[in-house]
């Protein structure tokens, strides 16, 4: 099977089984998912949709949520992990929305990366799913999927997100990431994984991980 035919399979694969796809994180505007994918950096997205509701009936803008400190903001975040810098973030770029941007989310992965704790996958999330620009944030999920389809080397995100723009059409880009998400956590997870209940590694994996597989 060519590349182009992985491709091909694994678009129509996924078609067929997240012919709709939910949006992970719970947001209502721009803001509060910038805030939410701040906040699921090695965390899940089950405990982030625990908390934000928690932070947003306090503030859910960033006019409110300079009037927290940033004490306060950790003290309601703290169950997700990394609590001092993601509290130290949120202030910070609520801070320079206001002063900036006039309380507004910029729409551009360059600006966002400028704003306290906003790395480039968080960007690419943000600009994908509240701006429909085209993006493809990678996640482990997806790093770890692409290598085991044989659609990337596995080196590091950076050159996963290069393959995947190659590889698959732009206009798909916001919607596939979203599916290989749930794909790999439904159908190929990093533990506990079953070969049988992943057909798209199971027909087009990578020669060395079906072999590595089935030494188990």
């Amino acid at each position: 099977m060519t590349k182009a035919e992985k491709v091909g399979f694994v678009i129509s694969t996924l078609n067929r089984l997240y012919p709709q796809i939910p949006i992970p994180l719970d947001h209502k505007d721009p803001y509060t998912l910038l805030i939410a994918v701040l906040m699921s950096a090695q965390s899940t997205d089950v405990k982030v949709n625990q908390i934000t509701p928690l932070l947003f009936e306090v503030a859910d803008n960033p006019y409110d949520m300079v009037k927290l400190s940033i004490e306060e903001i950790r003290e309601i975040i703290k169950p997700v992990g990394l609590s001092p810098m993601k509290s130290k973030g949120i202030h910070g770029l609520s801070q320079i929305l206001i002063e900036k941007y006039k309380g507004q989310v910029p729409q551009t992965i360059e600006e966002l990366e400028q704003l306290p704790a906003v790395g480039h996958k968080t960007a690419s999330v943000v600009v994908s799913q509240a701006f429909n620009v085209p993006a493809f944030p990678v996640d482990t999920h997806i790093h770890r999927l692409m290598y085991r389809w044989g659609l990337s080397n596995g080196k590091n995100v950076v050159q996963t997100e290069k393959d995947a723009k190659r590889m698959f059409p732009k206009d798909l880009w916001n919607t596939l990431h979203l599916q290989i998400i749930w794909y790999g956590r439904q159908y190929s997870p990093a533990r506990g994984w079953k070969l049988e209940n992943d057909i798209i590694t199971a027909t087009i994996g990578r020669k060395t991980v079906l072999k590595e597989y089935y030494k188990k």
